[in-house]
């Protein structure tokens, strides 16, 4: 059975990568980019190792990690394109993913609560 959180969040770590060669290739952009390349693929790192928590509360804990990660890096791809190194066009479709994956963690964190 398809694991949907473990997924979209690789999915996207796969996609900041690229964004991170894209921006120190292409538009020369170093020290942004290196933070986003940080948070944007600890979102997953952290999902991974909730799969294997020792517990409930161990697996709401690295799933709020996970959650915070996701606000990191929603911040810093509204700051690249701010900047000017994303246009609009290129910062909305990984920003609405960040999104989605918050709205996830969000939703898993409620339920595994209860």
């Amino acid at each position: 059975m398809e694991n949907i959180i473990e997924t979209k969040s690789f999915d996207f770590a796969v996609r900041i990568v690229n964004l991170y060669k894209y921006l120190t290739d292409t538009k020369k952009e170093f020290i942004i980019s290196k933070q986003l390349l940080r948070s944007g693929t600890s979102i997953g790192a952290n999902v991974a190792e909730a799969e294997q928590a020792q517990s409930r509360p161990d697996f709401i804990s690295k799933m709020n990690i996970a959650l915070k990660e996701t606000s990191e890096t929603k911040y810093w791809i509204k700051l690249l394109q701010a900047t000017k190194y994303l246009s609009m066009e290129e910062n909305s479709s990984i920003y609405a993913d960040c999104v989605e994956l918050e709205k996830l963690l969000v939703s898993i964190i409620k339920s595994s609560k209860q």
